[in-house]
């Protein structure tokens, strides 16, 4: 059961956590709550499976990232998670994983994102991750965006103490 305090930590952070040093601090004060009850709330939410996941949502193009590109690789199955490890230790690769392939139309297994300013220097570190992890020899494909979805974080919908009594009578 969530109280209304619960309610508004849940309304405020679905806005966006503040850009500041200490979030939790100022969330804290416009609910009149010190920054380790905050941090306490947010626990137990999501110990109770009423907030799934605390996250990061970067849009990659307002801060100049506009050449992104996903790498999809066609690897041994048997080697998938070795590669993996190797190519995840690359500063410029920005997420690294698994999938089932889908028949011989899409034989890829292995993808990385790699995100850049220019589609240059992004073709650039592909080369260089491709000849340190010994890539060449794997088919690929390199699929650079060509349109920015909205992005945006989880939505819970909050229910009040009255709206729960009003809807069960």
């Amino acid at each position: 059961m969530i109280d209304d305090i619960d309610s508004q930590l849940i309304e405020i952070f679905q806005q966006g956590l503040p850009v500041v040093s200490r979030p939790y601090a100022l969330i804290g004060q416009q609910l009149n709550l010190s920054e380790d009850e905050v941090i306490l709330r947010l626990t137990r939410l999501k110990q109770q499976g009423l907030v799934k996941r605390l996250g990061v949502v970067v849009n990659h193009r307002r801060m100049g990232y506009k050449a992104n590109a996903m790498v999809v690789f066609d690897v041994p199955n048997h080697l998938a998670d070795q590669i993996g490890g190797h190519i995840s230790q690359f500063g410029f690769v920005n997420l690294c994983y698994q999938r089932p392939r889908h028949g011989e139309k899409w034989p890829y297994n292995l993808y990385c994102m790699i995100h850049g300013k220019n589609r240059e220097k992004v073709l650039q570190q592909l080369d260089y991750l491709i000849e340190s992890c010994g890539l060449a020899q794997f088919s690929r494909e390199i699929l650079f965006s060509r349109k920015c979805f909205k992005q945006r974080g989880a939505f819970y919908q909050v229910c009040t103490k009255q709206e729960k009594v009003l809807s069960n009578g």
